[in-house]
């Protein structure tokens, strides 16, 4: 592979590109001045945050797909750390109300076209993979004596439901944009 034909970096305008030739519907969003791309997948909205700034004005050397579920009542204890422990690639963590699932994606040194839309299959698999790890934990809440069984079905309920962003103030806007998105 040579040199020219590296990606150095990404844009909103590849990155929406790249998205929507994988299949996928996107908005273009911006949110405390930041540039970000709304989809879903598996009925599940998600968005893609720049990082990074590279030296050109608009690129970024690195961007996150995120995913963030709303919870009602308390989260089985461990949720978080059992995804971690089992799952690679992309991290769970609680903020707030919201579970939330980030992928990194680093374009700094240089990546191939491939590398990029690997990582956009990528994503979508680990969103499917979210998705029945929820399920499962849901449909088992006597391994779990402490949380009740009604605060897991309502993970495994809003799983398909509820989304948002985590990551700032503003998570209810987000969240009503992520899913009219998700409902397109």
């Amino acid at each position: 592979m040579t040199e020219t034909s590296l990606i150095l970096d990404v844009n909103a305008e590849r990155l929406q590109t790249l998205l929507q030739s994988a299949g996928y519907r996107v908005t273009l969003s911006e949110q405390n001045g930041m540039v970000q791309l709304l989809s879903a997948s598996q009925g599940v909205g998600f968005a893609a945050r720049m990082g990074n700034p590279a030296q050109q004005d608009g690129h970024y050397l690195d961007y996150t797909l995120s995913c963030a579920l709303r919870v009602q009542g308390e989260l089985p204890a461990g949720l978080a750390d059992r995804w971690n422990v089992e799952k690679r690639f992309a991290r769970l963590s609680v903020q707030g109300v919201f579970l939330v699932l980030e992928l990194d994606v680093i374009v700094a040194g240089g990546v191939s076209e491939t590398y990029l839309r690997a990582t956009t299959e990528l994503w979508d698999r680990l969103l499917q993979e979210f998705l029945l790890f929820l399920r499962a934990n849901a449909s088992d809440p006597e391994s779990r004596t402490d949380t009740p069984a009604d605060v897991v079905a309502d993970v495994r309920q809003n799983a398909g439901t509820e989304t948002a962003d985590a990551e700032t103030a503003e998570t209810a806007e987000t969240a009503e944009t992520a899913e009219t998105t998700a409902a397109a």
